[in-house]
């Protein structure tokens, strides 16, 4: 160390002097001390205010340029000496040094800016205002062919210098891609795939840009996908694959760029790694076939991905898809049911599916967790039944296959996924279906849990389903049994507050409820609705300009059938409903002005 503080002391005369073979001496000298311990190195330097002087030798012409840019790359390995080197005045000559046609200079000060951006704000912002990201880039573009050694290690170089110069900086990413740094980068990967370091530089930089929302078009309009899916494909190690991996999670997520992956043969390749890995209990081969399957059901997501994947029900990848349902991996059958949950996205793909004996196969699968299940299983099997029974084809034949009575298994479920999954799935299937609705309607253990829901305030999703499926069973069944044992239960209270939804289709479908209520049961309702406050609400959606026509509409009817109770119909005069009325038989909406005449006509009798 001692011979260290001399060659500090020598470097402050030869930088003022130049004299080129004592400066490469200390320099060398330097570089030396660095290699043997970086930080008490780098310590020494920044005490002995040598920084600044690099600032004057960072000059094209001399010779010992690249090793003075080299000795700031490995002190910039520290972190405490990045902040110094922005202050020393190093940024802008190094800059300028990335105009220099000489190689090793390239590499050294590609080095040195990369470790001085690394986690550094202020170096960074140096490297922006002295505009180095587009030079760097404009390399990249001009020496992107050349596949010799040298060359490649300085392109890795200054990919990373990207990587670090960007990193979690959204605003210096959005730069990087208005350059058009992508579609260079794309090209890199594919002519330089042999090279490990500058293929992994490669895939470090499209993670990095590809959480970036503006990114993903850039990235659709290359040929990104086929190059992903033809390096993984000739990945070993379990590493090399996840770097992989984590690319092409961010983009898939993008619907042109799924659509490329599929046609590039990704799914064939992920099939291959479940296949492989499904049996093993080795931690990192679970780990491949979760990102495996997941990537699968995500590109899935994508309606032209799935299309060409489901081939009319009869495509290999489906097959396979099936097959992993009644498996006893639990990532399989969750990835299973929720890529059939994905297929079951349009009518014609699940009247084929539930043609096919898929719902025969997701009651098993529900019926191996009903004890202590897995909940993740649970709420995609459920998932995959409500998006099957949505055509109105298939809901008689899921009913006559037993679907409610394995969805009822998991009234007792506390997890709030699994219930709000449990009620879409039975508002589903008894959607016009009279009988259906009517049963279920009368199970007094299913209302009086859709009257405990109804409070889930902590839920809104769960809250929503359940009033929903409320008005649903009445709406549905016109059955006096089912408003009975709903009334019995509590739950027209509920009904009442979901005519004030912000909902116009659950304020709706209350109103309508409400009304068969009104219409079939009015004497055992009658207190429930006066304490609830019923009419009061329906002078607010009358009076209130923004209620939708259909709400007004609706509004009108539910008054009418409300006269036949005296309490109710006594609240009504008491409101001055007249006056509201009489405005609507102006409406616009001719059905809401013609209610409206009725409406006068029928007040104004019982009046």
């Amino acid at each position: 160390m001692d011979n260290l503080s001399d060659t500090l002391k020598k470097l402050k005369i030869t930088a003022v002097d130049r004299t080129d073979d004592s400066l490469e001496g200390c320099l060398d000298c330097l570089l030396q001390a660095l290699a043997q311990s970086n930080m008490e190195t780098s310590e020494k330097i920044q005490g002995s205010g040598i920084l600044q002087l690099f600032a004057s030798l960072l000059i094209p012409q001399s010779s010992c340029t690249a090793k003075v840019a080299n000795i700031i790359a490995e002190i910039a390995k520290n972190e405490f000496m990045r902040i110094p080197c922005v202050d020393a005045g190093l940024i802008s000559p190094l800059v300028q040094l990335l105009n220099s046609k000489d190689q090793e200079v390239l590499l050294q000060t590609g080095r040195a800016l990369g470790n001085i951006c690394y986690d550094s704000h202020e170096g960074r912002s140096a490297v922006d205002q002295a505009g180095g990201a587009q030079i760097v880039i404009d390399h990249l573009r001009s020496l992107c062919s050349i596949t010799d050694p040298a060359n490649e290690k300085l392109l890795t170089v200054f990919c990373g210098m990207l990587v670090n110069y960007s990193n979690e900086n959204d605003s210096l990413q959005a730069q990087l891609i208005n350059m058009g740094v992508i579609p260079t980068l794309v090209k890199l990967l594919g002519i330089h795939c042999e090279n490990a370091a500058l293929t992994e530089m490669c895939l470090v930089a499209f993670g990095n840009l590809a959480e970036l929302e503006s990114s993903k078009e850039q990235f659709a309009s290359t040929n990104i996908a086929e190059e992903l899916v033809k390096l993984f494909k000739k990945q070993i190690e379990h590493d090399k694959r996840e770097m992989v991996f984590e690319v092409l999670a961010p983009l898939a997520e993008n619907d042109a760029i799924k659509l490329q992956l599929v046609e590039a043969g990704l799914v064939e390749c992920l099939l291959e790694i479940v296949q492989q890995k499904v049996d093993s209990d080795k931690e990192e081969d679970i780990a491949e076939l979760k990102t495996a399957s997941d990537l699968m059901v995500l590109l899935l997501l994508g309606d032209e991905s799935m299309q060409k994947l489901f081939e009319g029900g009869k495509g290999n990848v489906f097959q396979k898809v099936l097959s992993w349902i009644p498996s006893n991996n639990h990532q399989l059958q969750l990835a299973g049911a929720l890529a059939i949950a994905n297929f079951a996205r349009n009518d014609g793909n699940c009247i084929h599916m539930v043609d096919n004996g898929i719902v025969e196969k997701l009651m098993d699968l529900l019926d191996r967790h009903v004890e202590d299940g897995n909940v993740t299983v649970q709420h995609a099997a459920l998932s995959a039944l409500r998006n099957l029974a949505i055509p109105v084809v298939n809901k008689a034949k899921m009913l006559s296959a037993g679907v409610t009575e394995a969805v009822l298994k998991f009234l007792k479920s506390e997890m709030p996924p699994v219930q709000f999954k449990l009620l879409g799935t039975l508002r589903m299937l008894i959607d016009a279906q009279a009988e259906a609705a009517e049963q279920l309607g009368k199970n007094f253990k299913l209302v009086e849990r859709l009257v405990e829901w109804c409070e889930a305030k902590d839920h809104a999703g769960v809250m929503g389903e359940s009033n929903r499926l409320l008005s649903a069973l009445i709406r549905h069944s016109k059955s006096k049994d089912v408003i009975k044992t709903i009334v019995q239960s509590g739950g027209v209270k509920h009904l009442v507050t979901m005519a004030t939804s912000e909902h116009v289709i659950m304020q709706n479908e209350a109103l309508v409820a409400l009304a068969l209520i009104a219409a079939l049961e009015l004497g055992i309702a009658e207190k429930d609705l006066e304490s609830a406050k019923l009419v009061q609400i329906l002078h607010r959606l009358l009076a209130d300009e923004r209620s939708a026509p259909e709400i007004k509409y609706n509004s009108m009817v539910l008054i009418c059938a409300l006269m036949g109770s005296e309490p109710l119909h006594k609240e009504v005069q008491d409101l001055a409903f007249l006056d509201v009325v009489s405005k609507l038989r102006s409406h616009e909406n001719k059905s809401v002005a013609q209610q409206a005449s009725l409406t006068e006509q029928r007040l104004a009798v019982e009046s």
